[in-house]
């Protein structure tokens, strides 16, 4: 098999990718550009070399695994400076109702507009409507309910915004509460 220098054309296809890309889509692409069958072992060992290169201190980003693929991520050490860019591009930023509706689907997906709208207690078109189009999260079919209602669920943008490999990494309520913050004694 001809040496192609695979390494750097998957270098290409993460770097372009804008979200996570997975070793099957690489595959598939490589074996289309080159029109030979390429194994996930030879793309194993290109992403390691691309993670040595990147790992060195002379770049600001790195390769990381994430929700099944791969992409390119700042490092740590420059989070503080790229979360100064993504302060002045505000119309990024999610509404208070947004991140509601959103946190709502992404804990009891799949789930229905009019289940969201009881929990909230409010409308939630506007909010869902957004969400769709910041593709932060999708329709995952209908529910087999009268009416057969729009089923919704989080996408693949939003585990790659949000840093998750799966839904079992968000944070549990208990987690998140504060134990000044119940009435009562806490009994286990």
């Amino acid at each position: 098999m001809p040496n192609h220098n695979i390494t750097r054309h998957i270098e290409a296809l993460v770097f372009s990718s804008s979200q996570s890309i997975g070793v099957q889509e690489i595959i598939l692409a490589l074996n289309a550009i080159f029109n030979e069958e390429f194994i996930e072992t030879q793309v194993f060992e290109s992403i390691e070399q691309i993670k040595e290169k990147y790992s060195h201190e002379d770049f600001a980003i790195e390769l990381v695994y994430l929700n099944n693929g791969y992409q390119f991520l700042t490092k740590k050490d420059y989070h503080e400076t790229v979360n100064q860019l993504q302060l002045h591009r505000s119309k990024k930023k999610l509404s208070q109702a947004a991140m509601e509706t959103l946190a709502i689907i992404a804990y009891r997906q799949p789930i229905t507009k009019l289940e969201i709208e009881q929990i909230r207690g409010v409308n939630s078109d506007y909010s869902v409507q957004r969400l769709l189009e910041k593709e932060l999260i999708s329709i995952d079919g209908k529910a087999d309910t009268p009416g057969r209602p729009i089923l919704y669920s989080t996408s693949s943008l939003f585990m790659d915004y949000f840093g998750l490999n799966n839904l079992n990494q968000l944070p549990q309520l208990k987690d998140i509460v504060k134990e000044e913050n119940t009435v009562g004694k806490n009994v286990e």
